[in-house]
C-alpha cells in the first residue's frame, strides 16, 4: 500500500510539472507587477517634466521683469535728468512693457519724483519684503480689483553708494496665470503655483480660481509638505487625496529665486488609465493562457482523479452508515486494486454490522428477559407466601387482614409493572381537563404515607395557598407523582424524609418532589430519563422514561437536581390556568 501510495503521488506531481500552472502564475504576476512600476515610473516622470518646464517658464518670466525694472533704474540714476523727463521715460516704459502698470520714482524720504500715472502715485515706498531678487525686492502677490494677480517690484536707488531713492513698480502676473492655464496634463489634470506662505498664486482649473481671489492656504497639501521637508528644489512626485476626495497623483518643482512651488496635479485613475488598459490585455493574455493550461490538465487527469475522488465520496458515504456502497474502477493499475480491495472491506462491514445487531437483539433481549424475572420473582414469592398464609386454620384475624394488604399491595405493584410495559409499546393518550394540583399531589401524598412509614421514611408535603390550576390528565398526572414519591422512598435510607411541594412561579405552577437519600451520580444524570435506564438494582428503568413523556404531553418539563450522599430533587412544571371558568371546573 506505501508503494502505491507513492506510485499515485509521483504521478501527481508529474501531471502539475506538466500543467506548469506555478511557473505560469509567477510569470503573470512578475510580468504585471514589472508592467506597473515601470509605466507608473513613466507617468510620473512625464508629470515631473512637465512640472520642471512650467517652473523654469515662470522663473524666467519673473526674472525677465526684474532685469527690466533694474535696467530702467540705471537709466534714470546718475543721468542728471530732469523730473519731467524721468516722468516721460516712465511712462513710456509702462507703454513698452505693459507688465508694468505703474511705475514711479521717489526719493529717499518717499516723496515722489516721477510716476507713469496721471495723477498721484498709488504705490509707495515698500516696508521689509521677505523675497528678493538680485537687488530687486518683491512684495507678496495680491489681487487687484479686477480680479488679477499683482505684485511690486522695487529697486533701491544709490547715488555714489549713497541711498537716493526707489524705483517701484507695480507687475502684473497675468501673462503668469495664462502659463498656468495652457499647462494641462490629460483631460483633468492641472497646475497650480504656491506663495511659500502656502497661498494659492495661480490654478489651471477654471473652478478653482475662485480660490486664488481668497486666498486660499494650502499649506496641508501632502505633497507641499513633503517639499518643504526636502528643502533642496528637487521635484517630488506623490499620490494623495486631494480637497475633492479623489486619488491624486501629484508632482511638485520649486522655484528657488521666488520660493514659489509649481504643483500638477492629475487624478490616479486618468493618469494610469493607459497603464491600467495594459495591465487589463496582459490578464486577459495570462489567463487565457492559464486557462488553456489547465484545460489541457483537467483532459489529461481526469481518469487519474476520477477514481480518486469516487473512492473519497464512497469513504464519507461509509462513515455516514451506507454499508452497501461500492465503487467501480475499471483499471488495471493501483486504483483498481485499491477499488476492489475498498469493496471488499465494505462487503466485510455490511456482515459485521449485521452481525453486531444480531448480538444487540440478543442482549436487549436479554436484558428485559432479566428484569422480568427480577421484578416479578419477588411479588409473584411474596403472594405465593401470603397466599399461603392466608389459608392456615390457625392464622388470627388480624394476621389474615395483613396478609391480605401484603397481596393486594405486590398486586397493585404487578399491575404497575404491566402498565409501564404495556405504555412502552403503545403509549396511552392523556386528556386535558381542568384539575387542582394540590388536591391531586394531596391525594398521592396520604396514599404514599404508609409505604414510607414501612420503610421508616418520613413523607411530608408543602402546599402553595390558593388553587393552582392546570389543565391535565390527573390519572396519568397521578403516575407520575406516585413514580417519583416511590423512587425518592426506595432511594432514600430509613429515617429520612420525602418532601413534597407545590408552588406557583410566574405564568407556571411547579410541582417538588425532594428527597434525603443517596443521590444519583453525575454522569448518570443526563440519561435518567431514557427507556431502560435506571440507577436501582431492579425494575427495567421505565418509569422515569414514561414520567417524562406524560409531562411533556401536558406542555410540561421536568428537571432533576441531584448531588451524591445529599439527596435529589425532581422540579415539574405546567403553564397555569387562571380563567375563572376553568377554576371553578378544577374545583
Amino acid at each position: 500500500m506505501a508503494i502505491q501510495i507513492r506510485r499515485i503521488a509521483v504521478r501527481f506531481a508529474l501531471l502539475l510539472a506538466a500543467a506548469a500552472i506555478v511557473p505560469l502564475v509567477a510569470f503573470g504576476v512578475v510580468s504585471i507587477l514589472s508592467l506597473q512600476r515601470g509605466t507608473h515610473e513613466s507617468i510620473v516622470a512625464g508629470n515631473l517634466n512637465v512640472a520642471t518646464r512650467a517652473a523654469e517658464e515662470i522663473r524666467r518670466y519673473v526674472v525677465l521683469n526684474t532685469e527690466i525694472l533694474k535696467a530702467l533704474a540705471a537709466d534714470l540714476q546718475n543721468t542728471g535728468l530732469e523730473p519731467w523727463q524721468q516722468d516721460r521715460i516712465l511712462k513710456n516704459y509702462v507703454v513698452q512693457f505693459r507688465e508694468f502698470r505703474e511705475i514711479s520714482l521717489f526719493d529717499e524720504s518717499g516723496g515722489t519724483i516721477a510716476t507713469s500715472r496721471v495723477g498721484k502715485p498709488r504705490l509707495g515706498i515698500p516696508g521689509h519684503t521677505p523675497l528678493t531678487i538680485d537687488g530687486v525686492s518683491i512684495s507678496p502677490l495680491r489681487v487687484d480689483e479686477d480680479l488679477l494677480p499683482t505684485s511690486v517690484f522695487a529697486v533701491h536707488l544709490k547715488h555714489l553708494n549713497q541711498p537716493a531713492g526707489w524705483l517701484v513698480g507695480q507687475f502684473s502676473l497675468e501673462e503668469m496665470w495664462r502659463m498656468v492655464d495652457r499647462i494641462r496634463v490629460g483631460a483633468h489634470g492641472y497646475a497650480m503655483v504656491i506663495a511659500p506662505d502656502g497661498a494659492l498664486l495661480a490654478h489651471g482649473d477654471a473652478d478653482k480660481k475662485a480660490l486664488v481671489a481668497q486666498a486660499k492656504n494650502v499649506t496641508a497639501n501632502p505633497l507641499l509638505a513633503n517639499v518643504r521637508a526636502h528643502g533642496n528644489g528637487a521635484p517630488l512626485s506623490r499620490e494623495y487625496i486631494d480637497d475633492d476626495g479623489r486619488s491624486t497623483l501629484g508632482v511638485a518643482a520649486a522655484i528657488p529665486q521666488v520660493g514659489w512651488t509649481v504643483v500638477v496635479e492629475q487624478p490616479t485613475r486618468e493618469a494610469y488609465a493607459s497603464a491600467a488598459q495594459l495591465e487589463g490585455q496582459l490578464v486577459i493574455a495570462i489567463s487565457a493562457a492559464l486557462l488553456v493550461t489547465i484545460s489541457v490538465g483537467y483532459l489529461f487527469g481526469r481518469s487519474f482523479i476520477n477514481p480518486i475522488l469516487a473512492l473519497q465520496h464512497a469513504t464519507h458515504d461509509v462513515a455516514a452508515g451506507q454499508l452497501d456502497t461500492r465503487v467501480s474502477i475499471r483499471r488495471s493499475d493501483e486504483l483498481g486494486e485499491l477499488g476492489a480491495s475498498f469493496n471488499t472491506m465494505a462487503n466485510r462491514l455490511a456482515q459485521l454490522q449485521e452481525d453486531i445487531k444480531k448480538k444487540e437483539r440478543q442482549a436487549m433481549f436479554g436484558r428485559v428477559a432479566a428484569g422480568l424475572v427480577h421484578d416479578l420473582s419477588h411479588p409473584i414469592q411474596n403472594i405465593d407466601n401470603n397466599t399461603r398464609l392466608l389459608l392456615r386454620d390457625d392464622v388470627d384475624a388480624e394476621s389474615r387482614e395483613m396478609f391480605r394488604k401484603t397481596i393486594r399491595r405486590e398486586l397493585e405493584m404487578l399491575k404497575r409493572f404491566m402498565e409501564d410495559l404495556r405504555n412502552l409499546v403503545k403509549p396511552k393518550p392523556v386528556e386535558r381537563f381542568a384539575m387542582d394540583v394540590n388536591g391531586s399531589v394531596s391525594e398521592i401524598v396520604e396514599a404514599m404515607r404508609g409505604d414510607g412509614e414501612r420503610h421508616g421514611i418520613t413523607v411530608e408535603a408543602h402546599f402553595a395557598p390558593g388553587p393552582l390550576t392546570i389543565e391535565g390528565d390527573r390519572f396519568a398526572l397521578g403516575r407520575v407523582f406516585r413514580n417519583l414519591i416511590i423512587n425518592a422512598i426506595q432511594a432514600t435510607e430509613p429515617g429520612g424524609r420525602v418532601t413534597v411541594g407545590t408552588a406557583r412561579t410566574g405564568e407556571h405552577v411547579e410541582v417538588t418532589v425532594a428527597d434525603s437519600g443517596s443521590g444519583i451520580p453525575a454522569d448518570r444524570l443526563a440519561v435518567i430519563f431514557e427507556d431502560f435506564v435506571t440507577t436501582k438494582t431492579r425494575g427495567l428503568g421505565l418509569g422515569l422514561a414514561i414520567s417524562k413523556r406524560i409531562v411533556e404531553q401536558l406542555d410540561g418539563t421536568i428537571a432533576v437536581e441531584s448531588e451524591v450522599g445529599k439527596g435529589t430533587s425532581f422540579r415539574l412544571r405546567f403553564p397555569a390556568c387562571d380563567d375563572r371558568s376553568v377554576r371553578a371546573a378544577a374545583s
